[in-house]
């Protein structure tokens, strides 16, 4: 089985990966590349988690960064800023699921715990997960924060998960909690969904480990 897993250089997503790997023959590591509104630290941290993880599990895995930045910044100057995170998670979901379905995987892996950020509330979830239609593994949903992350110092991803880089910058200062479906996609009509995610994917590059 192969699976695309999206993941960032937090603490959630890596271990997320880890609990599904023995699932999947093949492991598909998107990383989304936020620059500029990150520094060059976050991505050396994903490289770092990455190189770990292709210790740790028995999957066969492929590395790819995807240049999100451009999407962000397209959302920022033409949309509503509140619901930034809800609409930066449905299009990185339509990156996996393009991605997916040219390379033959059959499902994309999430490091989401219910309501431990904004974008995580059970609405928000709902709507993220209506931007695709694969199906979505979500292995930390019931998980409380000290529940992951004593997995991940137990295989080793914690300390490099808190390593110093820049935070997220395009994060809103009061993000939407209980966005709905209908709001979302009246954003989403304000900026070009399809061009973005057809420039993301024909500029992905992939990462030798």
């Amino acid at each position: 089985m192969k699976l695309v897993a999206l993941i960032s250089s937090g603490i959630d997503s890596p271990v997320a990966t880890y609990l599904v790997s023995k699932q999947a023959d093949d492991l598909l590591l998107l990383h989304a590349d936020n620059r500029p509104f990150t520094d060059d630290r976050e991505i050396e941290k994903f490289i770092t988690l990455a190189k770990h993880l292709k210790t740790l599990v028995p999957s066969n895995i492929t590395v790819m960064l995807l240049p999100h930045g451009q999407t962000l910044d397209s959302f920022k100057i033409n949309c509503n800023n509140k619901y930034t995170c809800v609409v930066c998670k449905r299009m990185m979901l339509r990156y996996a699921e393009a991605i997916a379905r040219k390379e033959g995987a059959v499902a994309i892996v999430m490091g989401d715990s219910l309501g431990q950020v904004a974008s995580q509330t059970l609405q928000n979830l709902r709507v993220v997960e209506q931007a695709v239609s694969i199906p979505i593994l979500r292995p930390l949903i019931g998980f409380d924060k000290e529940d992951t992350i004593k997995i991940a110092k137990q295989i080793g991803t914690f300390d490099l998960s808190i390593a110093p880089a820049d935070g997220c910058a395009a994060v809103p200062t009061k993000p939407s909690t209980q966005a709905r479906l209908e709001h979302i996609l009246a954003e989403e009509q304000k900026i070009d969904v399809k061009k973005l995610v057809h420039d993301v994917i024909s500029k992905t590059k992939i990462v030798t480990l």
